[in-house]
């Protein structure tokens, strides 16, 4: 069976996209998709945070000053957490904080978003969404009566003209077929796709 996805109101000549319920007919698996954002943004984290633990700062070999007689309290080392030159008690470490999601279930939950989008009225296909200048104004012309305040395009390929001119509206995010993220789409408001582009995602995700 097939489904349509709709074209955006302001382009005469776009059509209604047919494809596959298989890929865009998914039922909306909210743990998986919770899942597959969490592992997205983990991995986005750098996780180069260290700090040295008493085994790492330098000195402490000798004992500061004598065992008794001093009025002190006794000390063996200064690299003690309890000194100010000392090591960190817990100290933090790098590490990655990605987590391991297969194949299936990233497809499954890309799958799911894209399904979604589709029953909510928010994917929609366009003819072309490329200006023929790179002027701010005509990449407006293309998406106009497009209420949205945050808005995903999907483009063929990072066309020239169609960076520099949506790269001043901070509202509005380009992406390549390949590089579609679950972040993205779940926040954006409309994800706009040109035909070939939403093709090469369906055939990605069947």
């Amino acid at each position: 069976m097939t489904l349509q996805i709709p074209a955006i109101n302001n382009q005469d000549s776009a059509q209604a996209l047919e494809v596959s319920e298989e890929v865009f007919g998914q039922d909306f698996n909210e743990t998986l998709v919770h899942q597959l954002v969490t592992k997205y943004l983990s991995a986005a984290r750098a996780g180069t945070k260290g700090q040295k633990n008493r085994a790492a700062v330098s000195g402490g070999g000798a004992k500061p000053f004598r065992q008794k007689g001093t009025g002190r309290a006794r000390a063996g080392t200064t690299r003690s957490p309890i000194w100010r030159t000392g090591g960190v008690t817990f100290a933090a470490q790098p590490r990655s904080f990605d987590q391991k999601l297969n194949k299936k279930m990233y497809k499954v939950g890309i799958r799911s978003i894209f399904s979604e989008l589709l029953r909510q009225g928010r994917l929609a296909v366009c003819d072309d969404i490329t200006p023929a200048t790179p002027k701010t104004k005509d990449f407006l012309s293309k998406i106009k009566g497009i209420d949205a305040k945050r808005l995903l395009v999907v483009a063929d390929d990072l066309n020239e003209n169609l960076i520099l001119a949506a790269r001043n509206l901070p509202y509005i995010a380009i992406v390549t077929p390949s590089s579609v993220d679950p972040v993205s789409l779940v926040s954006a408001d409309k994800v706009i796709a040109t035909a070939s582009a939403l093709k090469q995602i369906e055939e990605r995700l069947a």
